[in-house]
Parts: C-alpha cells; sequence; structure tokens
C-alpha cells in the first residue's frame, strides 16, 4: 500500500513541487484552488459561469506522463487579434469538459486519463461564483483574486464573499491522507484559500497526519513583504485554528547576487531567509537544504531534491 498525501495550492508552485513528488512511489491528492478571476481564467468565468481552471490544467500538465509537444499545447496561448487571444489551449479543453459532463470533477478525470495522469487532482470547490476577499491595512475590502494579488496596500486578511461547498472527496482525500502539504506559492492566494474553508479546517483538526509546509524562496510583494520562515509559517498557523504545521522544508540556498539584483528591482522580491533561532522556539521541525536552482533565468525549487526529501520524511 502506498502511503497518501494531500497537497494544497494552485498555480505555478505547487505544479513545480509534483513534477518531481510524481514519480515517487505515494498516492498524491492535489488539491487546488478555483478562485482565480485574471487572464484567461477570468474571461471563461464570466463568460461561461465557471470556477477558474487555468491553475488545474497547469497541475494536471505537470502530473502527465505524456510527450513533452502535448504538455507544450496544452499550455499553448493564442496570440490573436479575435476574441481567442490569450487563451491557453487547456484552459479551453477544461470548459468545453466542463460543459459537456456538467462537472468540474468529471472533467479533470476525463482530461487526467487522456493526458495519462496517475494521479488526482481535485478543485477545492464547484461553485461558480467562488469570489475571493480581502482585507488591506487600511481596511479596504478588495474583491477578487487579481485585485487583491495588484492590491497597492498590505492584505491584512482574506476571506470568502460566500462559504464555498467543499468538495466531499477533499475531505476524504484529508481524512485519508498519511501527510498534508501546503505547497510553494502564493500565501493569500494559492495556499489560504484551500485552507479558510470551514470544512477543511474541521478535517484538517481531525487529522492525525502531520502537516508539512514547503517554504517559498522569495517574498511575494505586498503579501509577504520582509517574510522570514518562521513568518511564512506563522501565517499559515494563524488560519489553522488548532492544529498547527508540525515540519517545514525551507531552502538555505545563497543566492547569486545577480539574481537577487534582479528579482529586488524588477519584482520586488526579496529570499526568505531561515531565522533558525526562532524557528527552533516554535517547536516545530525544520528540514533546510540547497534547494533552489536557476531555470530560464528564473529561480526556481529543484523539484526532485525538494520531493526526495518529502518521500523520506514519509517514509521514516
Amino acid at each position: 500500500m502506498h502511503k497518501k498525501v494531500v497537497v494544497f495550492g494552485g498555480g505555478t508552485g505547487i505544479s513545480f513541487l509534483l513534477r518531481g513528488l510524481k514519480d515517487f512511489p505515494i498516492d498524491i491528492t492535489a488539491v487546488i484552488t478555483v478562485s482565480d478571476n485574471g487572464r484567461s481564467t477570468g474571461k471563461l468565468r464570466q463568460e461561461f459561469h465557471t470556477p477558474a481552471v487555468g491553475d488545474i490544467r497547469q497541475v494536471i500538465t505537470n502530473l502527465s506522463s505524456i510527450d513533452e509537444p502535448i504538455k507544450q499545447m496544452m499550455s499553448y496561448r493564442f496570440k490573436t487579434s479575435s476574441d481567442l487571444n490569450g487563451h491557453a489551449v487547456g484552459n479551453l479543453i477544461l470548459t468545453s469538459m466542463l460543459d459537456i459532463t456538467g462537472s468540474l470533477k468529471d472533467s479533470i478525470k476525463s482530461l487526467s486519463k487522456l493526458l495519462d495522469v496517475k494521479h488526482t487532482v481535485l478543485p477545492i470547490s464547484e461553485d461558480s461564483d467562488l469570489t475571493l476577499m480581502g482585507e488591506d491595512v487600511k481596511g479596504n475590502i478588495i474583491e477578487g483574486e487579481e485585485q487583491i494579488t495588484e492590491s497597492p496596500h498590505k492584505i491584512k486578511r482574506i476571506f470568502y464573499k460566500k462559504e464555498p461547498q467543499v468538495l466531499p472527496e477533499v475531505i476524504k482525500a484529508i481524512n485519508d491522507a498519511d501527510l498534508i502539504i501546503l505547497s510553494i506559492g502564493s500565501l493569500y492566494t494559492s495556499i489560504l484559500p484551500n485552507i479558510i474553508c470551514k470544512e477543511v479546517q474541521l478535517a484538517i483538526e481531525d487529522s492525525k497526519a502531520p502537516i508539512m509546509y514547503v517554504c517559498n524562496a522569495v517574498t511575494q510583494p505586498g503579501e509577504t513583504d520582509n517574510f522570514t520562515v518562521s513568518d511564512h509559517v506563522n501565517m499559515l498557523n494563524s488560519y489553522l485554528p488548532k492544529r498547527k504545521i508540525d515540519v517545514v522544508i525551507a531552502s538555505n540556498t545563497v543566492i547569486p547576487k545577480r539574481m537577487a539584483k534582479k528579482y529586488a528591482t524588477e519584482e520586488q522580491k526579496d529570499p526568505v531567509l531561515i531565522d533558525y533561532e526562532k524557528i527552533k522556539e516554535m517547536d516545530i521541525e525544520l528540514i533546510d537544504d540547497d534547494l533552489i536552482v536557476v531555470e530560464d533565468n528564473r529561480l526556481r525549487h529543484n523539484s526532485l531534491k525538494v520531493s526526495s526529501m518529502i518521500f523520506s520524511y514519509l517514509m521514516r
């Protein structure tokens, strides 16, 4: 019997994590946030009244064992002067499947079969009107995930306009899990949209599985400026009512000066530093290693290295 892992996230972060994790002998359920309202996904949501499909498409493609050109096709975005402009092929396929099956969960199943995905991908909810809300430090209420990301002021808290109906399969995945993972990715728009759901919080509370957080390598402007590893953990813990994070994986890579400067000036992002003393006081296990690589002139987690750390933790 393979060990069962449930991973919460959205978008690029979780896709990178799963790219390496999928090849280990474990059963993965990836739970994806569906409140995005930007770019191709946002347009499709408005037009077809669906949950967000973009992050799901990205995750399915990264879990797929199919040939690279097909994966590239799934992520291909049309560059044209018509309504197709900016739409990713995979987003259109998922939306058409949703129209045929009437269920996002079933659409994901069909696409996973088509792309030879051996693991389970679930949306946190099938609600089509899922809207993420934020409150900034000035007390302004912001509506929409994209608007939260672009907020000029620091975000203080996030919540849903209307409490989502969480898929029963998500709750079952938490109940059955040997490990609960909060993935790398934006705290406010990828991780928290999953764990602020009441039903998810209750299921995590009842679970005996350890909670692991794979910490971001760089800060998010307006969200986690100047955050250390312990700040990330504390922020996530503040949304977890009773259970808290048991173990954190963090990178101790010394970022090359050129890359650090590029991120600081172009994107206002700084390396997330490990504050060893504080983490020690928090009674949380820290697993750190040199985990960051430069890929296509971007800082990325070494997916295979992170995955083998997760696997060896699971096999203790």
